[in-house]
């Protein structure tokens, strides 16, 4: 009996020993980032020789730990939308302050108003010009401040690319490691370092993983990609771009493309664009991509088509009338246009161009149907090319500049309702004076067309496209002032029709601006005038800012909420630990004392 005695107490004083191991363990590791609380659970022996140690489990809630990599992602991806929000809507300057965006247009306004009530002070002129130039310079700092937070963003991708691709190949090599050491349970410090793995991995994307026989994990995008598969990783490949400018737009073409494509190889051997089939739908990848491809390229958008409206507002000239009756379209150039709107509501945008061949992008034209036609040199030339760009079931006539457009007789098309045309006035920018005494002048040129008129045209890609940047006060203006009042050489100083044109075309004359600026909404294009759609862009952007913090904010409390709900299920409690330090402490001096009692016993046996 005492030699059982002994055997068990032995075997129960090693049973403690271990569990003491552990829970030194787990104190020693209470800020140990990722390590999950051990416990080690003694097993008794069928045959009453004791206990065994048992072997160390984790404690592990899984639809916790699910959860955690789900808030991670969402913080990750509000985080780094909230971030460019921010930046963004600080480079339109402090609202009211004398260098933001509004401070200078209403600087700008302020001075054709002046300009307007006195036309004959030469220092108000020269204001004017300088202040246009401001404002242009302005559009111009902004718009290049959208490209610079492009660019970051694809340094931002190309950097979490490689991040997670080496997260990748680690969670693969410890699936192989674990499966060696048999399974589930063989080893908790593995467990853990790959769990780690993955929640860093979660940062990056929205991922699930899922627990096979062997022990290993299989790891998937939300969306289904699956990116490990027992000891095998997919590789994660990025096309990065150095600079990126106004033209360098996402193409799921990769031949096309102007930035970086993700690409996954998968385990299987399938290679896979990620932001072609929209498999990245949370985490600092998708957010970064969505700002490239979307939430910047918008922003640069509001900026040409403002640029846009400032140089057309002072050159172009808008008619309309009845189907018909005649418009004048004398002195079309490319980019204009004419608008036939329909009786079923449809529209039809025909854009001049020098061949005929201008390619449209979505979003370049707001109409049903953009077709180009070429600028014809004569009345019947100009016929014959509007007519062939319409087809034949429009009747086309031009004479003396005129235009006529109705349904042919055998059409069952519907109706035209009204045409409409946008003229550029001024021949070329330098026409400040003229003959005709337009009021209409090129206030505004394009600097990286040759200081050219900014006419919209396609003709060697969109004038539109990077406008913001190019935007230019007129050198002949800059040169000669008194262009802003005398528009003839016999036009009278005090003349203010063309200052009242050029503060109408700003603040009451409506322009249309394209949906794809996200003004007005994103299902059609938005009218109003220049000034109010300046307004409207940075009141949008304050608004995008102000809604992505807030987020931003409910996402991290979120993520702290999940953090601390699987802390407390997995985490390490000191307290707890003590509590269970005590209990061991006491077990192990009892099994002590048995073990003493036990050896006296036989002592006293043998001495017999």
């Amino acid at each position: 009996m005492s030699l059982n005695a002994i055997n068990t107490a032995t075997a129960g004083l090693q049973a403690v020993q271990a569990q003491i191991g552990v829970v030194s363990q787990n104190i020693a590791n209470v800020n140990t980032v990722g390590y999950v609380k051990r416990i080690q659970s003694p097993v008794s022996q069928n045959d009453g020789t004791g206990v065994n140690a048992g072997t160390v489990s984790r404690i592990l809630n899984a639809t916790s730990q699910k959860q955690l990599r789900l808030e991670t992602s969402g913080a990750a991806y509000t985080n780094t939308a909230a971030n460019v929000a921010m930046q963004l809507d600080a480079l339109y300057g402090v609202p009211g302050s004398s260098t933001s965006l509004d401070g200078v247009l209403n600087g700008y306004t302020q001075s054709l108003q002046a300009l307007a009530n006195d036309p004959t002070v030469s220092s108000v002129r020269a204001t004017v010009a300088s202040n246009g130039a401001t404002l242009a310079s302005r559009i111009g700092t902004i718009a290049n401040g959208i490209q610079t937070l492009r660019t970051g963003m694809e340094s931002q991708i190309a950097s979490d690319v490689k991040s997670a691709g080496s997260l990748l190949k680690s969670i693969a090599q410890l699936n192989v490691k674990i499966v060696a050491a048999n399974g589930i349970g063989a080893s908790p410090d593995l467990l853990d370092q790959r769990d780690q793995a993955i929640n860093q991995l979660a940062q990056y994307m929205d991922v699930q993983a899922n627990q096979v026989g062997d022990g290993s994990i299989t790891v998937m995008t939300q969306s289904g990609v699956t990116l490990v598969d027992h000891g095998t990783a997919a590789s994660l490949g990025f096309d990065s771009r150095t600079v990126l400018g106004p033209g360098n737009l996402y193409s799921a073409d990769a031949g096309k493309s102007g930035v970086g494509t993700i690409t996954a190889t998968t385990p299987g051997g399938a290679r896979i664009d990620l932001i072609a089939t929209g498999a990245l739908r949370s985490g600092s990848l998708a957010a970064a991509v969505t700002a490239r491809d979307d939430t910047l390229v918008q922003a640069q958008r509001q900026l040409d088509e403002l640029a846009a409206g400032l140089a057309q507002s002072t050159t172009d000239r808008t008619v309309s009338a009845p189907a018909g009756t005649a418009i004048d379209i004398a002195g079309l150039k490319s980019g204009n246009r004419i608008t036939l709107a329909l009786a079923d509501g449809s529209q039809i945008a025909l854009v001049a161009s020098k061949d005929g061949n201008a390619a449209f992008r979505p979003g370049d034209v707001d109409a049903g149907s953009v077709r180009s036609f070429t600028l014809g040199t004569t009345d019947a030339a100009m016929a014959t090319n509007i007519g062939a760009a319409l087809g034949a079931d429009y009747s086309v006539a031009v004479t003396g500049g005129k235009l006529t457009i109705t349904r042919s007789a055998a059409s069952l098309t519907p109706a035209v309702g009204t045409v409409g045309a946008t003229v550029t006035v001024p021949s070329s920018a330098t026409e400040t004076k003229n003959s005709a005494n337009n009021a209409e002048i090129a206030l505004f040129v394009d600097s990286g067309r040759a200081n050219g008129l900014y006419t919209g045209n396609f003709d060697g890609g969109s004038q539109l496209t990077g406008f913001a940047q190019r935007i230019a006060l007129n050198p002949a203006i800059k040169a000669d002032t008194s262009a802003l009042v005398l528009s003839s050489p016999t036009t009278q100083s005090g003349d203010a029709t063309r200052p009242q044109r050029l503060l109408a075309g700003l603040t009451t004359n409506t322009h249309t601006f394209s949906s794809a600026s996200g003004i007005g909404g994103v299902r059609a294009p938005f009218t109003t005038n220049v000034a109010d759609f300046a307004l409207r862009i940075i009141d949008a952007q304050g608004a995008n800012a102000a809604s992505s913090l807030s987020l931003d904010e409910g996402q991290q409390i979120a993520l702290a909420t999940a953090q601390s709900r699987f802390a407390g299920e997995s985490g390490v409690k000191i307290d707890e630990e003590m509590a269970n330090l005590i209990q061991l402490q006491t077990a192990y001096g009892a099994n002590a004392r048995v073990l003493t009692a036990a050896r006296d016993m036989l002592d006293t046996l043998l001495r017999i």
